[in-house]
């Protein structure tokens, strides 16, 4: 559900999309009916053959080891001017750990955005959508994301 709505939305923001997963039951028409590309592969084997450079977008969204870290350790080795992965605080972590025995340094950890997206509170996959799609525009912009004083989300009358 995340993915589907994070590949709508970067659909609406213009980019081409591609979604890539090694599980054939997961990427179908059906399943992601607007984006430009579906591949069933492993994600790092299809990241280390594809056209990346800095107008790239690479959205982690398992957040399921065997596939992020080999995925994450290709995409860190490219220019993509965005990489962000999905998963909680401890999830991050953890896969930072394994990028780090993977031979990833610090330096290079500093480019994955994660976990993914701005800090709004996102439960809904679209919301969770509009957050990641957020922070590729503040990324891509280099802006620094301020907060709205909460009087501006007061409800009136």
């Amino acid at each position: 559900d995340h993915a589907s709505a994070v590949a709508r939305i970067g659909r609406f923001l213009g980019y081409r999309v591609t979604v890539c997963d090694a599980r054939a039951s997961f990427v179908t028409p059906q399943r992601f009916p607007d984006v430009d590309e579906l591949v069933v592969d492993w994600p790092d084997r299809f990241l280390a053959r594809s056209p990346v450079d800095e107008r790239t977008a690479i959205v982690v969204l398992t957040h399921e080891h065997k596939f992020d870290v080999p995925a994450l350790k290709v995409a860190l080795g490219t220019n993509a001017g965005y990489i962000g992965a999905m998963g909680s605080k401890r999830t991050t972590a953890v896969r930072e750990e394994r990028l780090r025995a993977e031979g990833v340094s610090d330096e290079q950890l500093a480019r994955v955005h994660a976990p993914i997206g701005l800090s709004i509170n996102a439960r809904s996959p679209e919301e969770v959508a509009v957050a990641i799609a957020g922070e590729i525009v503040a990324v891509k912009r280099r802006s620094a994301v301020r907060s709205r004083p909460p009087e501006v989300f007061a409800k009136t009358g």
